[in-house]
């Protein structure tokens, strides 16, 4: 998060302080640059609480994008640098990059900084968020007459800066993500082809990279505003199009479902060298395993240690350590992150769509309901 020309050119602005502070500024700015300016033109051209079907106030979707979406994005920079930047060191400091590979991992981070501080990918998404971005707007999505944004057919001026800069910049923002987490599959893929030092007898069961799984709490925020985002576009179609929730089911389930995949695609990039870590982990387990426990069996099955008290030897301890240790060597999957984990993941991006029940079950019907089940 720390290259590119945008952060360069808000460290001039000084809406950041290295490394990556003063989120709060930034935040604010983005709400003054693209919600305030049409609040005040809705207001003045009377269109902000009434005066047309959909007032700028109830418009569920253009509040949700403004103030919830955009602040996310931009809050998400801060966590996302600690985590994925943390994450990047594990690989040198659990030694699961190799001594001699060191070179090849450093050329790979080398690599992946100088797409994200190149100036031209920066032009094109920014072009491509102002220009096609706008263009595609104003021709599929902006032909709705009634709105606070329309009349009669035409663009009204809150409209206008709605369109091209608050959008605009919502667009570069969420593009400009969508490039961070590019690099960041083009990172992993190719650090997932050295000779990684997998231990699958490390208690992460995963390795000694389950430390990747943090790239699922690094990257929530981001994913969570576009459910957001969507969430209020379906919410605006219930109120002021009389849609119903149920005709949004598999929208909803296709959208959880691919935001959730585009944080778990990149993990899977470890398969390969988890299974065969796993594999050989097993194979050399079992036989340092065979070869205690039949020691052990000679020791105190057969005679040979009658003599010997057997409360309070440390072999049975030792005993239960090594079924501890198999039972982690056994548990060791193809991917740095559990179930679990991918449970609350996927709930957690769900949860933006939650209050849209509401549209189904009224509030006090709602709570009712959940109170009989508590008590």
């Amino acid at each position: 998060m720390l290259g590119g020309p945008l952060y360069q050119l808000l460290l001039r602005l000084r809406l950041a302080r290295p490394p990556i502070g003063l989120v709060e500024r930034r935040i604010a700015a983005g709400i003054l640059l693209t919600w305030l300016p049409v609040f005040m033109m809705t207001w003045i051209g009377g269109t902000a609480l009434g005066g047309t079907r959909v007032p700028f106030f109830f418009d569920i979707e253009t509040q949700v994008r403004l103030l919830v979406a955009l602040p996310l994005l931009i809050g998400a920079e801060p966590l996302v640098h600690a985590q994925i930047s943390t994450q990047v060191r594990q690989f040198i400091e659990r030694g699961i990059i190799a001594p001699a590979d060191r070179g090849r991992f450093e050329a790979i981070v080398e690599d992946t900084m100088r797409l994200r501080n190149s100036m031209a990918i920066e032009l094109v998404l920014l072009a491509s968020a102002i220009g096609i971005g706008f263009w595609v707007w104003r021709e599929q999505f902006a032909s709705r007459v009634g709105t606070w944004y329309m009349a009669q057919d035409q663009l009204t001026a809150a409209g206008a800066w709605y369109g091209f800069v608050s959008l605009g910049l919502f667009r570069f923002v969420l593009f400009r993500w969508y490039f961070r987490i590019l690099l960041w599959y083009v990172f992993l893929w190719r650090a997932a082809r050295l000779p990684l030092q997998l231990n699958a007898l490390h208690p992460d069961r995963a390795g000694g990279i389950g430390f990747l799984a943090g790239s699922l709490t690094a990257l929530a925020p981001v994913l969570l505003a576009q459910s957001a985002t969507l969430a209020g576009v379906i919410g605006g179609q219930i109120l002021f199009e009389g849609a119903k929730l149920a005709a949004f089911q598999i929208e909803i389930g296709v959208a959880v479902a691919g935001l959730a995949a585009m944080a778990i695609v990149p993990l899977v990039f470890f398969a390969v060298p988890m299974l065969r870590a796993g594999l050989r982990g097993k194979l050399e387990y079992g036989v340092l395993a065979m070869h205690y426990v039949a020691g052990f069996r000679e020791k105190w099955l057969r005679g040979v240690a009658a003599r010997e008290p057997l409360v309070g030897t440390s072999d049975i301890q030792s005993l239960a350590d090594l079924a501890n240790a198999n039972e982690v060597v056994a548990q060791m999957g193809v991917l740095p992150v559990n179930l679990k984990a991918l449970v609350r993941f996927a709930v957690l991006l769900a949860l933006p769509f939650a209050p849209l029940a509401l549209t189904i079950i009224p509030l006090n019907e709602l709570i009712s309901r959940i109170l009989k089940q508590l008590i």
